[in-house]
């Protein structure tokens, strides 16, 4: 075409151009096959495809980190959930106002209650625990045979010696990390000094008594771990003056979610002297803050997806800058306005939609590894990543929820797929006489 048929050439394209969007279906493959050739990179257009290429890892590693962080998360809050309801009851029933000795008749009506699967007796004291060489405080717990192997987190942990015959014998099971410190094991003797001993005429008397250890358990949680100790029941009411009574029933549940549901029927079965406390009520603030932070996290890091989606829109535009000649040919040539809007709405949307798929992929294949990633890291700076003395578990869980991380990558979809809207709308703008005037 030359200067001087141009014009006459561009009205004499009228009918045909009216004619061809008729023909052409959205999104056809010629729209396809430009938008390709637009994020195909020349040597001249090198700045354009370089912020191309940063979107794209922008918004893949914003949505991998939104996963892998969402999953430990969510790994972190099971875990922790597994590890407290493993080792203590949904539910808890107090005496209100004068020992607990009835608990036997008591538990007998509780155990009754549909949805209820054990019943625990339970003693509960602080002590100081004491080896040759070492002291520190621990937990005891009172509990009987049937109630320890009614608590599966316990039974099935036993590392060292055993827990049959538990009910007959003087012996106690101590944790791991316990162990550890005291430098014992099984057969080892151990001394426990409790503050509440006999009443003297000079004051009471702490009370000191050496015990051999029967079991090693390890739970996974170092808080536990560290400082539990399990007595026979008969031996804790004789070692902290019971006579016949107890502390405490705690009620384990088929449903530790829907706990509130069987409050009112235990409440009933333990009669108008008790009175109860679920596990929501007592780690009420230590899940709050769990949740807080998690959806904290969540707002945060969807800022990198944000920042990701703002690089292309940027790169959009100075694209569409760039090729302004090209729009300004294809409108002459009868390319509609909605063609050019969708062949920069693909360009723009494939970069999200690539990159949140390759996001996806790697979050997943993240949280699979997460493990051998955290020893390795560990290995390399040589340092203690994920310490269990501060973070109570022992190894780095994740937790993949899959509607979660649906909701994550189709947020990550829409915001990329918005943000080529305003730049492939300026582009369908474009006028060609002003495009072409000084070409």
């Amino acid at each position: 075409m030359t200067a001087s048929d141009g014009p006459s050439s561009v009205r004499g394209s009228g009918p045909t151009s009216a004619a061809a969007p008729a023909g052409t279906s959205a999104f056809s493959p010629f729209e396809w096959m430009l938008a390709g050739r637009y994020l195909r990179a020349r040597r001249k257009e090198g700045f354009i495809s370089v912020i191309a290429g940063f979107s794209f890892v922008g918004i893949m590693l914003g949505v991998a980190t939104l996963i892998i962080v969402m999953a430990v998360m969510n790994g972190f809050r099971k875990d922790l959930f597994s590890k407290i309801l493993g080792l203590n009851g949904h539910i808890v029933v107090h005496k209100i106002g004068e020992p607990f000795e009835d608990y036997a008749d008591i538990s007998a009506r509780i155990a009754a209650v549909s949805g209820v699967k054990a019943v625990i007796p339970l003693i509960e004291g602080q002590v100081m625990v004491s080896s040759v060489v070492h002291a520190t405080g621990g937990l005891v717990r009172g509990i009987d045979e049937a109630s320890i192997n009614a608590l599966p987190l316990i039974a099935s942990n036993v590392r060292d010696g055993t827990l049959a015959g538990f009910d007959n014998q003087s012996g106690i099971a101590i944790g791991q990390r316990l162990a550890n410190s005291l430098r014992v094991g099984v057969g080892d003797q151990i001394t426990l000094v409790s503050p509440r001993g006999a009443t003297t005429p000079f004051g009471t008397a702490p009370r000191s008594k050496p015990y051999t250890i029967s079991a090693v358990f390890e739970l996974g949680m170092s808080e536990y771990d560290r400082m539990m100790v399990f007595m026979p029941l008969g031996e804790a009411k004789r070692y902290f003056s019971k006579g016949g009574s107890i502390d405490v029933l705690e009620v384990v549940v088929d449903d530790p979610e829907r706990v509130s549901h069987y409050s009112a029927d235990i409440r009933q079965a333990g009669g108008p002297t008790v009175q109860l406390s679920d596990w929501r009520q007592r780690n009420e603030t230590f899940f709050t803050v769990l949740e807080v932070e998690r959806n904290v996290m969540f707002i945060i890091l969807s800022l990198i997806v944000l920042v990701a989606a703002l690089n292309i829109i940027s790169g959009l535009m100075m694209l569409v800058k760039d090729k302004g000649r090209d729009i300004a040919i294809l409108r002459t040539m009868g390319a509609t306005k909605g063609a050019i809007m969708r062949v920069f709405l693909i360009t723009g949307a494939s970069i999200g939609v690539v990159g949140t798929l390759a996001g996806f992929a790697l979050g997943i294949v993240f949280c699979w590894n997460i493990e051998s990633i955290r020893n390795f890291v560990a290995w390399l700076t040589n340092t203690r990543i994920f310490d269990p003395q501060v973070y109570y578990l022992n190894k780095l869980p994740a937790d993949i929820d899959v509607g979660e991380t649906g909701f994550i990558v189709v947020m990550a979809m829409l915001l990329s797929v918005l943000a080529t809207l305003y730049p492939s709308w300026r582009a369908s703008k474009l006028d060609p006489v002003e495009a072409l005037r000084y070409e």
